[in-house]
């Protein structure tokens, strides 16, 4: 056999070894060619009888992450190609059988009648995933690092190579629904525990005890493939399930309010293919995962999480002149929450750190949050305390700018006031050795004024972290009308460190992010003002997508920084840029009740001590009339919501601040929670129509005010019919 991605080998006792090993890539993934040396060595080891069994291996740190997902996003595209040409049927057909063919290699594989067993180590996801599910045995490493699962709910999809039909024949139905609907990674053990692998081994011994399974003479037959083969939940129609469907329907409705199609493919898939024989069962998921995978919300979040956000990551806006920087040692300056938080997840990924605050015992307490965030993982078993002491030893608290010194990377995240920042920045400067980069990580002071307080404009630039630090995975990188090209790479350095996804934006208040969150927080504030109950505009904010409702994130990020926020917009733009009926509302509930948020336990909502937090009983109070919530347009609402945020959205890009719509995109997502469903703030606009979107906020501007009006740039779009991928990432991409 020619292959080109595995190794196959037959020892004297007759055990096959294929192991997986793509020569130009640094994780094994499925594409075409993968399925075709598959589908031979499948149909080889079951015609040998030489061949007793066969193991499959990877010869890299990690099994495979599972199919590529570009080869899944180009599918959709030549369906539309194939149907243009040869029309709607025959492209229909051609596109069931391609997305349906390594379900079948699969099947081909579990009904061999050779045993397989897959012996896996590291990471193993999706496609893997159920390559693994198909064989007869599994094995996983008690390497640390091992996770399988099934993840691509994740990206609009679910598993369709046998993956829904195989785990709901494995574990109990609830237990598998919650599992596919998660698309979690789990830990060896954990996925022992749960039925999905049979046995978690020592590193060293995982191929010798795959090929002794097969060498004990075990036979190649899958548990569903016997004639006595019951599902461990019973059949669908019987008192045990008619106590699990109903409910999971519900589960699936209240989780994703019916945004999400791959999820409710996932209860199709498992319901009716639990009623079928496997041949007919698997046909019926790959029936699903074709609908799915032409699905608008698909496209979006593959094109949005998956190929967008790879290629950010791999430094798709990085400077490609400047070398790679080496970083070492950090200095961030201001060891308050959301600098002891850096500071963090710096040491986490093996960079020294200068922590430093005004007096010591600040910065000591600072480096304390390091030691609370490792001692949690460790509580919850996800570190060791030889990791605390190794994290720790890398943070060094100071009161001294001098500390700086041999620093390659300075990030100040000290008060937002200008005066502090620039008295900050002068100190850090007169420490630091010269060519050494400054950040300052703001969230809404524009980083070009900032900069006048720096000797070397071009080494100025801003690096926003969102919290908290630990979870949030998006960055924001700021340039100044100065900031060099070093700068900027280096910043993109630090982060691919940190292992999080940045967007380059141009500096402006507010920049990208924040611009578009705190548009969707004041429509809250508006919508309370107009008299909708406070716990509608919670619960439709969560049904048109977002996470958390805007009076909820509004708790979080503390209601005294919106309305100081507001009162710095007014200070610097004019009256007329602030709504009077927002600004009523937060001095009300900041200046004469002194409700500030989560911090002091009382905001739109109250938090006791124990138990769960609760809207404020005061707030129907603040409000001059109440709305009959049966009688409010629920649509209409949903909309306005996402609305107000694609549109600032489009503005940032009208006005340079946003140059790539991948950015833009991959930014509302990791960054604010927009609706994942629609790929983004941009992609939400390209898949109405931007004529669509125009006449929509037409529509709203028309009853509810000018904030809805379409910028010029969408009414030239909507005009010519282009989209912001057609108009902005081809001319990205041949730059």
């Amino acid at each position: 056999m020619n292959l080109k991605n595995f190794r196959f080998d037959v020892d004297a006792d007759g055990v096959a070894t294929l192991t997986w090993d793509m020569q130009d890539r640094s994780m094994n993934v499925i594409t075409e060619e993968v399925m075709n040396e598959l589908e031979l060595v499948i149909r080889h080891v079951a015609s040998a009888p030489e061949v007793k069994g066969c193991v499959v291996i990877s010869a890299k740190p990690d099994f495979s992450g599972g199919a590529d997902l570009g080869m899944l996003e180009a599918s959709s595209h030549r369906f539309a190609q194939t149907a243009a040409v040869k029309g709607e049927e025959f492209a229909r057909q051609e596109f069931f059988d391609g997305t349906r063919r390594l379900s079948l290699i699969y099947r081909e594989l579990e009904t061999s009648g050779k045993p397989w067993v897959a012996a896996i180590s590291g990471v193993c996801l999706g496609g893997a995933f159920e390559l693994a599910l198909a064989c007869h045995h599994r094995l996983v490493s008690d390497n640390p690092k091992t996770r399988v699962g099934l993840p691509e709910v994740k990206v609009g999809l679910f598993p369709g190579a046998g993956g829904t039909q195989r785990v709901i024949r494995l574990m109990p139905t609830g237990d598998a629904l919650q599992m596919l609907f998660k698309g979690e990674q789990l830990k060896a053990n954990a996925a022992k525990a749960m039925g999905l692998v049979h046995e978690v081994v020592p590193q060293t011994e995982l191929h010798d005890k795959a090929r002794a399974w097969i060498l004990a003479g075990n036979k190649g037959l899958a548990p569903w493939d016997d004639p006595k083969f019951k599902p461990p939940s019973g059949r669908v129609y019987s008192p045990t399930g008619m106590m699990i469907w109903p409910a999971a329907n519900a589960i699936y409705r209240r989780e994703t309010q019916d945004n999400y199609p791959a999820a409710k493919a996932i209860l199709h898939a498992a319901f009716e293919g639990l009623q079928l024989p496997m041949d007919l069962a698997l046909r019926v998921e790959s029936r699903w995962f074709a609908h799915i995978l032409g699905t608008k919300e698909a496209r979006a979040m593959i094109r949005s999480l998956f190929v967008s956000m790879g290629e950010l990551n791999k430094g798709a806006r990085r400077p490609k002149a400047e070398p790679r920087a080496e970083i070492k040692k950090v200095g961030i300056i201001g060891a308050g929450f959301m600098g002891a938080s850096i500071a963090y997840v710096s040491a986490l990924n093996g960079l020294d750190v200068v922590l430093l605050d005004r007096t010591q015992e600040a910065a000591d307490k600072g480096k304390m949050h390091s030691h609370q965030l490792i001692s949690g993982q460790i509580a919850k078993g996800r570190a060791k305390t030889a990791d605390r002491d190794a994290l720790l030893a890398h943070i060094t608290a100071s009161d001294d700018y001098a500390a700086l010194g041999d620093c390659d990377l300075v990030v100040e995240a000290v008060f937002e006031d200008r005066t502090v920042k620039a008295e900050t920045i002068r100190k850090a400067e007169s420490a630091m050795k010269p060519g050494t980069i400054f950040a300052s990580n703001t969230s809404t002071l524009p980083i070009t004024s900032l900069a006048e307080n720096f000797s070397v404009p071009a080494d100025f630039v801003g690096i926003h972290f969102f919290s908290p630090v630990e979870r949030m995975m998006l960055v924001e990188v700021i340039k100044g009308a100065k900031t060099g090209d070093r700068a900027l790479a280096t910043a993109l350095d630090f982060i691919r460190m940190l292992r999080k996804t940045p967007i380059v934006v141009n500096d402006s208040r507010g920049f990208y992010a924040n611009r578009c969150v705190l548009n969707y927080v004041r429509e809250g504030h508006l919508m309370f003002m107009e008299g909708v109950p406070a716990a509608m505009i919670e619960n439709v904010a969560r049904m048109a997508g977002m996470p958390v409702g805007p009076l909820s994130l509004n708790d979080e990020v503390a209601l005294d920084l919106a309305w100081k926020i507001l009162q710095a917009t007014k200070a610097d733009l004019g009256a007329g840029a602030v709504d009077p009926g927002q600004e009523q509302l937060l001095d009300a509930l900041v200046n004469k009740h002194g409700r500030l948020g989560r911090k002091n336990g009382k905001g739109f909502y109250d938090y006791p001590e124990k138990g769960a937090k609760r809207l404020w009983d005061g707030l129907a109070d603040l409000q001059k009339i109440t709305l009959d919530a049966d009688q409010l347009d629920v649509e209409e609402m949903k909309q306005r919501f996402l609305v107000t945020q694609a549109l600032e959205a489009a503005r940032t890009v009208e006005e340079g601040v946003v140059v790539d719509p991948r950015e833009a995109d991959v930014g509302s997502i990791l960054g604010f929670g927009f609706a994942p469903f629609t790929g983004g703030t941009l992609s939400y606009i390209d898949g109405m129509g931007v004529g669509e979107f125009v006449l929509l906020c037409d529509h709203l501007a028309k009853t509810h005010g000018p904030r809805f009006k379409p910028c010029d740039l969408l009414l030239d779009m909507a005009a010519k019919k282009e989209t912001f991928y057609s108009r902005f990432l081809a001319t990205k991409v041949a730059a």
